[in-house]
């Protein structure tokens, strides 16, 4: 099968706003049908907040998994996330697709997907605590030990493009959309 569609897989601490960086370009890419923002499939509930994804309970994702539904899986902070299967075939079709990942499974992403475009979206260290900080999901130490840990750097066989989501969301949403615009040329 010949592939000439781009896998986006948007990566980060967190804090840095992938979700907004996502949504600032959804919301301009929104009636582009070359152009899909994956659904990921999350054992996490529907209304827990955050991202729009498929829920599904452990048992379920484990029979998914085990039956192929995937064709990327991983488990972080006690959730497990899944990129469906079916997103090999739209990139066959040439969509660009867009999908929020994580740093540990890019090997697996690399793997997966032949033409891999890895978006980094970071933000200085105190714009991530006062981020955190806002969320209210943590304490002030608990913060501080997740900004201390160590990043692993991000060697995968895919470019690799970092934004810095420091400042204005509209700089950081731009950036990324002359990603996606540049990944819809090298469709065509």
């Amino acid at each position: 099968m010949s592939v000439t569609g781009t896998m986006v897989v948007v990566v980060g601490p967190s804090g840095a706003g992938k979700d907004s960086v996502m949504s600032y370009a959804f919301r301009h890419f929104a009636d582009e049908a070359r152009v899909k923002f994956v659904r990921r499939v999350i054992t996490r509930p529907a209304d827990a907040g955050g991202e729009a994804h498929q829920a599904i309970d452990a048992e379920g994702f484990h029979r998914l998994k085990v039956e192929g539904g995937f064709a990327v899986s991983w488990d972080a902070h006690g959730l497990s996330y899944g990129i469906p299967r079916e997103t090999l075939d739209e990139l066959a079709d040439g969509v660009t697709l867009v999908a929020n990942g994580s740093r540990s499974a890019l090997p697996a992403f690399a793997e997966i997907y032949p033409r891999l475009k890895v978006v980094v979206v970071t933000a200085r260290p105190e714009i991530l605590a006062a981020r955190l900080a806002a969320r209210g999901r943590e304490s002030a130490e608990a913060i501080a030990k997740r900004l201390d840990r160590a990043v692993p750097e991000i060697v995968v066989a895919a470019d690799t493009v970092v934004i810095d989501n420091s400042g204005a969301l509209e700089d950081a949403g731009e950036a990324f959309m002359s990603v996606l615009t540049a990944a819809l040329s090298r469709a065509d």
